[in-house]
């Protein structure tokens, strides 16, 4: 796999164990008080899933935190540009140049084909009628 698609993964990962982690923290953490104005949030029943809570956010936290670091491992594999940003720009130019010159080249080809296409319309068209002709004569 190539490092792009390896930092799109990582991404990807990165805001799964973010995602999972507000959630879970959300779904499990006892209300609190958010001022004296309101009245005292209900009594926190414990569930199943919520019983190590306490040990929870320091896992989600290392996860969170080892799949960042696997990220700037990755980042820092990319390979260092050469000559800076004119020569960058300059190999733009030239991708887009290139680009553009292929894109012409396929639109040719495809109103070749379009003119094909229409030939052999024409020609089944011929056909169909010759038979049909056939058959009425019969």
């Amino acid at each position: 796999m190539d490092i792009i698609s390896q930092l799109q993964e990582q991404v990807n990962t990165i805001a799964a164990l973010a995602f999972n982690t507000f959630g879970t923290l959300q779904r499990d953490a006892p209300p609190v008080r958010l001022s004296p104005n309101y009245p005292e949030p209900p009594p926190h029943e414990p569930t199943e899933d919520s019983a190590n809570f306490a040990e929870q956010p320091k896992l989600m936290s290392a996860a969170l935190v080892k799949a960042a670091k696997q990220f700037d491992v990755l980042v820092a594999a990319l390979p260092l540009s050469d000559g800076g940003e004119e020569e960058q720009l300059k190999r733009i130019a030239e991708l887009q140049a290139e680009n553009d010159a292929v894109g012409q080249e396929l639109q040719k080809q495809l109103e070749a084909a379009e003119k094909e296409l229409k030939q052999v319309q024409e020609l089944f068209s011929q056909v169909a009628d010759n038979c049909m002709n056939l058959k009425k004569a019969d």
